[in-house]
């Protein structure tokens, strides 16, 4: 027989260990949607500023991405308790795993750029924009890993929190 709760209650400092750690995973959370959304303005930016609009196949890309980084960043901070009730955590714990992979796909594919050639189009040096655009994606990659290390969420914990039904 198993107990899924202990039977005696937390003691102050196994609260106030949970308390950090829940008001890190929140300051990660809030932190990686809004390095995650930067990463989409930087990207729409140079799509409509430096033209890269005219650019085919990249121009489609950057202004994918920005609607990839709004979806994301909406998706990690919405009310999802309220709409997916015990199924939140997962669901958020999938927006933070697609961020993180956002914002990787996109510092590929500027090294990939920078170093040869991607569909055609090769960047030359790190302007401005470029430079505070991997400053995001890195950002958003740290950030959001320290929300999923801090919610302890893994697919491990993903597959044992699943009903019964749904295995």
């Amino acid at each position: 027989m198993t107990i899924d709760h202990p039977t005696t209650p937390p003691t102050p400092t196994q609260r106030s260990r949970t308390q950090r750690r829940s008001t890190i995973a929140r300051a990660a959370l809030y932190l990686g949607a809004l390095a995650v959304l930067a990463t989409g303005i930087a990207h729409l930016q140079q799509f409509y500023a430096d033209d890269y609009s005219s650019i085919p196949t990249i121009g489609t890309l950057f202004y994918l991405n920005f609607l990839c980084a709004i979806l994301i960043s909406a998706g990690l901070v919405a009310p999802l308790g309220r709409i997916a009730g015990r199924y939140a955590p997962a669901i958020r714990a999938a927006f933070a795993a697609a961020g993180i992979a956002l914002a990787a796909l996109s510092l590929l594919a500027l090294f990939i750029s920078e170093s040869t050639s991607l569909f055609g189009f090769q960047e030359h040096g790190y302007r401005t924009p470029i430079a505070l655009a991997i400053a995001f994606e890195v950002a958003a990659i740290i950030f959001l890993t320290t929300f999923l290390a801090a919610t302890g969420t893994s697919t491990k914990n993903l597959r044992t929190r699943a009903p019964r039904a749904a295995r």
